[in-house]
């Protein structure tokens, strides 16, 4: 896993990116945190979430949105890594986000895959935890975690 500090965002509409990748709640709601960032600059994302079923069922996939802005064109996937946001403990779920990295390798296994700490923040997940998940499912792949750095830090 290659790390950086920046802004996902950012960085992927400045063209260093072919995929970013966010963790979701399946109950269509992107409120919070980078969710709510991707939400606000990528409606499109939003868009391809509210067209899947609302429900655990889909915990471990993931829906797409291509996103082209001033020529940079770049995919967002939304993976489903925890059922809700409400409640104490850990909402991460695990096994949900070996699976939905095993689909962004299998879909994406020759581009450059980008996502902040998925499932470390307000899911509550242990972070060490997730990278080693990530890393195993993305083994192979050109990947990044993002470290969120604002802009003149």
């Amino acid at each position: 896993m290659n790390t950086i500090q920046g802004d996902l965002i950012a960085l992927a509409l400045a063209g260093r990116f072919d995929v970013i990748v966010h963790g979701c709640n399946c109950r269509h709601a992107m409120d919070a945190g980078i969710a709510k960032q991707i939400k606000a600059a990528f409606p499109e994302a939003y868009t391809a979430d509210l067209a899947t079923p609302k429900g655990a069922g889909k915990l471990g996939t993931i829906s797409t949105a291509e996103i082209e802005r001033g020529g940079v064109r770049f995919t967002v996937a939304n993976a489903y890594t925890q059922d809700h946001w409400q409640g104490a403990g850990v909402l991460a779920d695990y096994a949900a986000i070996r699976a939905a990295f095993a689909e962004i390798a299998r879909r994406y296994p020759d581009k450059r895959i980008a996502y902040p700490k998925i499932g470390a923040g307000l899911a509550k997940g242990d972070w060490q935890a997730i990278a080693a998940i990530i890393d195993e499912e993305l083994a192979g792949c050109d990947h990044t975690l993002v470290e969120y750095a604002p802009r003149g830090c």
